[in-house]
């Protein structure tokens, strides 16, 4: 459990609240595209590349959090990644990502996910404070929460106490983007840290992987590109669950480096991406 700085909070808002809407929320979107997958799913669109897809449920989806965010919480905003925003007042603002790993969800390959967390603060991982959140791997059916200060739990149960690992022993997980330039650095900097760890793995939903470091089934993650829709939730019960996760050159996690871990593998990883320049601009 963090040690919590909380934010100031309107009057009619709680930590756990915020916590037990957001689960709400995740397993009944996480229900709702269990039930409604179909036997050959269609891209609908498509978005940093032509291979980055959108499929129809990623928008019914996000379409129905909006709804129930609207309806639950009429002064909060809300960022989702399927473009749904939503300006608030409150200073609170709903992080959604409808369906983490489209792609595993297009090709019936799991995990895929739903996440939604709520931050005081702009929605920027540069600058926000995560309250709330939740992560539920459709596929598994298994609920992953957090709330700030409160501790972190999977399907109710309280997440204990990870012993680190050193690096060599670390199972260590990341993801790739869509762009090929962007495919090509991450595979320049998986050289570096390949040889370094245990053994990589890359299972294509950046929310489900924060949420296994959190429960110890990685040693370590990292990835560059993640949105905030895609860590916001994920980034929470991680740290809730007493890992680290931070950036690279004493920046916070997000857009160019997000890295997780524990003990002295956490910074050693970080050293190995910084002397990569896994952060450098694409094609550099």
């Amino acid at each position: 459990m963090t040690s919590a700085n909380i934010p100031p909070l309107p009057d009619d808002v709680t930590i756990a609240s915020l916590r037990a809407l957001a689960t709400s929320l995740a397993t009944e979107a996480g229900a709702v595209v269990r039930a409604r997958r179909p036997e050959q799913v269609v891209v609908a669109d498509t978005k940093s590349s032509d291979v980055d897809p959108v499929t129809a449920m990623d928008r019914a989806v996000e379409e129905l959090l909006v709804a129930r965010l609207t309806q639950e919480r009429p002064q909060d905003a809300i960022l989702g990644e399927e473009g749904d925003d939503v300006p608030g007042t409150s200073g609170l603002t709903w992080v959604v990502d409808p369906i983490d790993g489209t792609v595993n969800y297009l090709y019936g390959v799991a995990s895929w996910s739903v996440s939604v967390a709520v931050v005081s603060g702009p929605p920027d991982p540069a600058e926000w404070t995560v309250l709330a959140g939740c992560v539920h791997d459709v596929v598994a059916d298994r609920t992953w929460t957090a709330g700030l200060g409160e501790g972190a739990t999977v399907d109710g149960v309280a997440l204990r106490p990870v012993e680190p690992a050193p690096l060599a022993r670390s199972l260590t997980a990341t993801g790739f983007g869509y762009a090929a330039s962007r495919r090509a650095a991450q595979a320049r900097v998986l050289t570096q840290v390949l040889p370094r760890v245990r053994d990589i793995r890359r299972l294509g939903s950046a929310a489900v992987d924060l949420c296994l470091l959190a429960q110890g089934s990685y040693d370590l993650y990292y990835e560059r590109g993640l949105n905030p829709w895609d860590m916001a939730a994920g980034s929470l019960v991680a740290t809730e669950a007493g890992a680290r996760v931070v950036g690279l050159r004493g920046a916070r996690a997000g857009l160019a480096m997000t890295v997780a871990g524990r003990g002295a593998a956490l910074d050693e990883l970080v050293d190995i991406l910084e002397a990569a320049d896994a952060d450098a601009p694409d094609g550099a």
